[in-house]
């Protein structure tokens, strides 16, 4: 018995190859909806800023062993941040439906046009490659396997059996896992490094909880139009903070509708408000400044 069990865990280690922990940015969530609500999230696990732009998310298409078309990241992702990427498609056309407003609304950057990654489906491999030096830095699926509809949760893990797991659901990267999947696996058990959602559900999108460190908003000074939240996230109950003072703080869900809306009767810097009533996820803060000025930042209920 022994020794089964050191076999076993023998090839789940030679199973996957990681990346040194909380060194180098990776995948921390998939989500693979209805129609073309596609969305890929990496998270910076660093202490310092990452400049994306190179960056790049390949996708190799039904079991290809080449890339069959990418997307180059921009912008900057600050320490223990995320950025999001949607489907970019706003207009819906035969057999390819627009992607949900709301999603596309929580997006730091859109896909572009088909081909794309973001047009990935569940039995896609997508990888996040480090253009310079040219390194996989993380690897979702198996490059060169087509499992069918879906990878599942039952060896060999393709869709001959067991549950669909990549097909038609958001998947989120478990807190413990610090790296990427630097090598192609042997097999693909999505269960070890990923919780499942069901489809359409966007309301960890914009954040990640990681053993490296969790989202949050990160300044590196307050300015006149710089709004603060803390801690975040939190459990419902939060402190906003500016250079400049607040008159008012509304709240939407991910789905853009308004859940919460204060306006105080006393204009001050640091105002509390109190979601507690409101279910855990991603919401948006809508801050007006008493300079007139209204900032929006990301907050999350536990």
């Amino acid at each position: 018995m022994k020794k089964s069990l050191l076999t076993i865990v023998s090839l789940i280690a030679a199973a996957f190859s990681y990346a040194q922990s909380c060194s180098e940015l990776f995948f921390s969530e998939v989500d693979e909806g209805s129609g073309n609500n596609k969305a890929i999230e990496v998270y910076n696990p660093t202490s310092s800023p990452v400049v994306l732009s190179n960056y790049r998310i390949v996708r190799f298409s039904n079991g290809s062993t080449v890339g069959t078309d990418s997307l180059l990241l921009n912008g900057t992702l600050g320490p223990h941040s995320v950025w999001v990427v949607v489907n970019g498609q706003t207009v819906s056309q035969t057999n390819s439906p627009a992607c949900d407003t709301a999603l596309q609304a929580m997006a730091n950057q859109l896909g572009g046009v088909y081909p794309d990654p973001l047009y990935e489906n569940g039995n896609d491999a997508i990888v996040l490659v480090k253009i310079n030096p040219r390194t996989f830095v993380d690897i979702f699926g198996k490059i060169g396997e087509d499992p069918g509809y879906s990878w599942t949760d039952v060896f060999p893990y393709t869709d001959a059996q067991g549950a669909y797991w990549t097909e038609n659901h958001s998947l989120i990267r478990k807190a413990s896992v610090t790296g990427g999947v630097t090598v192609n696996p042997t097999a693909f058990n999505v269960t070890v490094e990923w919780d499942s959602l069901p489809e359409n559900t966007w309301t960890n999108l914009g954040i990640h909880n990681s053993t490296c460190g969790a989202t949050g908003i990160h300044e590196a000074a307050m300015t006149a139009s710089t709004v603060n939240a803390y801690p975040n996230p939190s459990n419902g109950t939060f402190t906003v903070a500016s250079a400049a003072n607040i008159n008012s703080v509304q709240i939407y869900n991910a789905l853009g509708e308004l859940v919460f809306t204060q306006r105080f009767s006393t204009s001050e810097n640091q105002q509390q408000i109190d979601l507690s009533t409101q279910g855990s996820g991603l919401y948006f803060m809508q801050v007006e400044l008493a300079t007139g000025r209204r900032v929006t930042s990301k907050i999350s209920i536990r």
